[in-house]
């Protein structure tokens, strides 16, 4: 009679910040890991999770939004964090952690069947600083995205005017891994990226605990991460069409 299989595939949400930790240490060599290691880890892991903000979109991190637009505003602020001293309300729609945005639409009649996006132009600091009434209202169709310490800001030109008022600006946005926190905490990821996070983990601790280990795991890591970035996203078709000349007509 066969064995039959768990059924299961939730490894990557059971495997807690703890155990990651552990795995991590015993690839060093080192067993029973102490209260301070357990602190020490999870600020290196904290660390190692914002410099992989430095590399790359990752998509599991893409979300999307309806940002409400109001007559003759062309600046909307998102916090980092509802601990930064804001409430709730003050963040457009509530929602924090925005790091930056991708591709936006003004939309109109978003519950409607009769649903109508018209794209909207991202342009730079330079672009934007050059408009000569930024606070005109007309028809929003580009924008600017300012990238502070503790919020994101969005100024869209030109400001709605009252007709634009009553549509939404809808945009992809990049959201920030989560931090740690808890040891007992999943971690914020696809499963596709447990490999690398607990490689990438023990290259750090080596530094700390295992310099002799220092460039072997680095290389590990490295070759790891650079696996699951290429298999992250969506891939889709692609096709490519020759240009038809002909002479002479």
């Amino acid at each position: 009679m066969a064995n039959t299989t768990s059924g299961t595939t939730t490894f990557d949400k059971t495997f807690s910040i703890d155990e990651i930790v552990e795995e991590a240490f015993e690839r060093l060599g080192i067993q029973q890991v102490s209260g301070y290691q357990l602190k020490t880890s999870r600020r290196s892991l904290n660390i190692m999770l914002q410099e992989w903000g430095n590399r790359g979109i990752h998509y599991w991190e893409i979300d999307e939004l309806d940002l409400d637009l109001v007559e003759g505003q062309a600046e909307y602020k998102f916090f980092r964090a509802s601990s930064d001293g804001t409430s709730a309300t003050s963040n457009p729609n509530g929602v924090y952690g925005i790091s930056d945005v991708l591709e936006a639409q003004l939309r109109s009649d978003r519950t409607a069947t009769d649903q109508s996006d018209s794209p909207m132009t991202k342009v730079d600091r330079s672009t934007y600083a050059a408009f000569s009434n930024k606070l005109s209202k007309g028809t929003p169709n580009q924008y600017w995205v300012q990238r502070f310490i503790d919020h994101v800001s969005i100024n869209v030109y030109p400001t709605p005017d009252s007709t634009n008022a009553s549509k939404d600006m809808h945009f992809y946005y990049i959201k920030r891994i989560e931090d740690i926190g808890a040891y007992t905490n999943a971690t914020d990821m696809p499963f596709r990226f447990i490999p690398c996070m607990v490689s990438g983990l023990t290259y750090y601790l080596s530094m700390k605990y295992a310099p002799q280990l220092t460039q072997q795991m680095k290389l590990v890591y490295e070759d790891e991460f650079q696996r699951a970035l290429q298999e992250d996203g969506s891939a889709s078709s692609t096709f490519i069409t020759p240009k038809a000349y002909y002479p002479g007509t």
